[in-house]
């Protein structure tokens, strides 16, 4: 996991992912060789521009950077951004592996998705970083020869921007967000958009999954009258997610009252780990537990959660991650092009 999961496959695997000026001292290649153009050709499946009024600068996190030309090879540092680029018809050279991939699994489960394996096409992207590395490979990334780097939905410091900014024109995450994982939905895939040249489109497409979200929240009125709660099972202990978390967006803006005092512990982090003392956080009128089939069957198993008024009352909708339809998956990325499933399968795992 984004976390925001990424999860953001599982939220400490996310975590673990942050990195400091230290572990991110590896060198950069000397010059990108010969030898790796034919295969990062094909990776780019000779995706084109994007189309946009350039140049265009974009503020962020770490300054701003100026785009001077349609870029039309990107790579994807952050654990979603693969999804935002896709969605306005570029193909990422280069991309995170939210998800760990099986050993010797072809494709990349990551590009195999419903919500993104038609925008990937034959298209075969780089794995620059795996969910849990303690960064990205700096080698390979210069490999790629990219033109653009997005960094936007990452634990990318200022270290690792320096970095990234040497091999390409980097973009930070948006400058508003306080800690990683933390901005909304929203303000990301614009932050892309523009620097892809494609503000108008983006602010369209983002009105489009609004829309969704209102329509639901209007279709269940008694969805503003309850609190819901979205969490994992995580080293034998209830780790729900933040209201900032991908997840915990998706949960308010069907509708439902966010677990507000959920966010006063977690200190700042998209999610927390509940001691048995406080495992009243989430008796709450709707649980949402995001885990694969194992992992829900060692919650259910687990006598605090069992104890729960809302599981006793059958108030739970179990929502597998990585396995079967992946709906975990799609509210975990919390993407432009996963969102409108993960709102619909959301809204009918409440109404059960």
């Amino acid at each position: 996991m984004l976390l925001h999961r990424t999860m953001l496959t599982k939220p400490w695997q996310r975590l673990a992912a942050t990195v400091s000026a230290a572990t991110l001292g590896i060198g950069l290649l000397a010059g990108c060789g010969s030898d790796s153009k034919d295969e990062t050709d094909k990776a780019s499946d000779k995706a084109p521009a994007a189309a946009g009024a350039f140049p265009v600068t974009v503020e962020h996190a770490f300054g701003s950077t100026e785009i001077t030309k349609a870029p039309e090879r990107v790579v994807s540092v952050g654990y979603t951004d693969d999804q935002t680029i896709l969605a306005f018809g570029i193909k990422p050279v280069g991309m995170v592996d939210q998800y760990p991939n099986p050993a010797g699994k072809t494709p990349d489960i990551n590009t195999q998705w419903p919500w993104v394996k038609d925008k990937w096409g034959d298209a075969r992207p780089e794995v620059i970083m795996k969910n849990g590395d303690a960064g990205p490979n700096y080698e390979k990334i210069a490999a790629l020869r990219p033109d653009l780097i997005i960094a936007v939905y990452s634990e990318v410091d200022q270290a690792a921007y320096d970095k990234l900014s040497k091999i390409a024109p980097t973009v930070g995450r948006t400058k508003a967000e306080k800690e990683p994982f933390s901005a909304p939905w929203q303000d990301n895939a614009l932050h892309i958009a523009k620097a892809l040249g494609k503000e108008t489109e983006g602010a369209a497409m983002v009105k489009g999954v609004q829309a969704q979200l209102d329509a639901a929240a209007k279709a269940h009125p008694e969805f503003a009258k309850q609190t819901g709660v979205a969490l994992s099972w995580y080293e034998k202990s209830v780790a729900p997610f933040t209201t900032t978390d991908v997840r915990g967006r998706l949960v308010t803006g069907i509708g439902y009252k966010g677990a507000t005092e959920i966010d006063k512990i977690a200190g700042g982090k998209f999610y927390t780990v509940l001691s048995p003392e406080r495992m009243d956080l989430v008796d709450v009128d709707r649980i949402f537990v995001i885990n694969d089939k194992a992992d829900q069957e060692a919650l259910k198993k687990s006598e605090l959660f069992s104890n729960l008024k809302a599981v006793k009352d059958g108030r739970v909708s179990y929502l597998l991650d990585s396995e079967g339809p992946a709906v975990g998956a799609a509210i975990s990325q919390g993407t432009l092009l996963s969102m409108p499933y993960a709102i619909d399968e959301l809204v009918k795992s409440a109404e059960q």
